[in-house]
């Protein structure tokens, strides 16, 4: 990722983007030359230095006006690497407001995003952009850090997820998790195998009999001096490493993005280097249960019973829906914390994705209506969308089990929901589960999100929690 510094004035030679209120203060300066109304951007190119506009244009919500300067700044982001240039210079009309400024300016640093730690020959792909600047009096430098620390924050989460499966069991993901505790202050203990076990976590621990590689239980924490909070928020990621569907095996193409199944875990390693590297005053925790869904003499099996970690005993009818009993494991653990609230976030059902498609999170749970509220308003302005979906009594009902407290399994219809409901049972504080299966992995570039994965869920979490805490 490029990050954005202030402009050095002995630098002459940039490419500069401009940002006006309007079309008619662009027209003025560019004469309307070569203009794309559908994203009203300008241009002037000529062989001593090139120059765009973007003009604001006026929509019913703010949510499109912002989306819509980020369409456009990723796609200047392109034009002006396609053209060679090396340095941009972005500069702003006195009256665009701060939240468009950083729409402007985290669409093209989390553009200039590349997974290029797996090519032969990197450089040769390399954008040859290599500078973003704005001037000193744009924003100030703390407003500046904050977003250039954000960003990077899901610019980690999006190399987590694209590393495949051979470069990243549980202990090299927990021991990212390390590297990024240590680059941004949170403090992190890992739980091995054999500390696992002896917390009978059974949830976590059947998932991982199959695989000849041990699971974690990632603990992180950021308890700043004077947190605004006296009881913690708890952040919990679904870590499964690569989802092979074990014994319920996954057919092709399904499994091909299956190294993406621990986004939910790179989603919150993301929010907490993000919050700690921006000196929140959030008492945060972070819990990751992490293993592979794997194959082999040992897997658990349709129809085993298995204990979880709070006791309650769980009917197996398909091991591909084994997201639900990691989390589950981590929920009931979270309830040490006393916790104000707890997210979750996890790559859960398919469901999810044909209730919505990939354009928005799924999100459920039990909280106050102003918190759905203020959380469905930080998907709007990050322009990562939430839908709430309900947890009726009868999609518990689904669950039940002839021969156990509960089956892992629902109906094939309202999946989400069902495994919503398989996860409430486990919670006994404010919880919201946000199933980011959709907007999680693209199969090519979409503006600001390119191939891969996309670090979804960082910025509007992080928003909300800002506003929420009025920080």
């Amino acid at each position: 990722m490029i990050k954005t510094t202030f402009y050095k004035e002995t630098k002459t030679k940039f490419t500069e983007i401009l940002i006006f209120s309007d079309a008619k203060s662009a027209k003025k300066v560019f004469n309307a030359q070569k203009t794309d109304t559908k994203t009203n951007i300008y241009e002037q190119i000529s062989a001593n230095a090139n120059s765009f506009g973007i003009a604001v244009t006026n929509e019913d919500n703010n949510e499109q006006q912002l989306e819509k300067l980020r369409k456009a700044a990723s796609q200047l982001f392109y034009k002006c690497n396609h053209l060679g240039e090396e340095d941009i210079l972005v500069t702003f009309e006195k009256s665009i407001n701060k939240s468009q400024k950083i729409a402007v300016l985290e669409s093209l640093m989390l553009t200039s995003y590349q997974f290029l730690q797996l090519k032969s020959k990197p450089e040769e792909l390399q954008y040859k952009i290599k500078h973003i600047f704005i001037k000193k009096d744009e924003l100030k430098k703390e407003e500046l850090d904050e977003i250039n620390h954000l960003c990077h924050a899901v610019c980690n989460a999006r190399d987590l997820v694209n590393w495949p499966q051979r470069n990243q069991k549980a202990t090299d993901l927990a021991a990212s998790f390390i590297s990024l505790s240590k680059e941004s202050g949170f403090s992190i203990d890992v739980l091995n195998d054999t500390k696992i076990a002896s917390l009978k976590m059974g949830g976590l621990l059947a998932v991982n009999q199959g695989s000849e590689y041990p699971a974690t239980f990632s603990i992180m924490e950021w308890k700043p001096k004077k947190a605004k909070n006296k009881k913690p928020i708890v952040l919990i990621g679904k870590g499964i490493v690569y989802d092979t569907g074990g014994l319920s095996l996954k057919s092709m193409p399904g499994m091909l993005t299956m190294k993406c199944d621990m986004h939910g875990a790179a989603t919150v390693a993301g929010l907490m280097y993000a919050i700690a590297k921006n000196n929140l005053p959030i008492h945060i925790v972070g819990l990751v249960p992490a293993t592979d869904n794997w194959i082999s003499r040992n897997s658990y099996a349709p129809g085993d019973v298995i204990t979880m970690f709070d006791g309650t005993t769980v009917e197996i009818l398909n091991t591909d829906a084994e997201g639900r009993l990691v989390l589950a494991d981590a929920l009931h653990y979270a309830k040490k914390y006393k916790p104000e609230m707890v997210f979750d976030f996890a790559t859960l059902t398919g469901a999810a994705v044909r209730a919505i498609g990939t354009y928005g999170t799924a999100m459920m749970g039990k909280v106050p209506e102003n918190i759905f509220t203020e959380l469905k308003e930080a998907g709007s302005q990050t322009y990562e969308r939430l839908v709430e979906l309900p947890l009726w009594p009868e999609y518990r009902e689904e669950l039940k089990s002839e021969i156990a407290d509960m089956s892992n399994l629902g109906k094939g219809d309202a999946g989400a929901q069902s495994a919503g409901q398989f996860l409430a049972h486990f919670t006994n504080y404010p919880w919201v589960h946000f199933d980011i299966a959709g907007p999680s992995f693209n199969d090519k570039n979409h503006d600001y999100n390119p191939a891969g994965g996309t670090g979804v869920g960082i910025r509007m979490l992080y928003q909300f929690l800002k506003t929420h805490y009025q920080l």
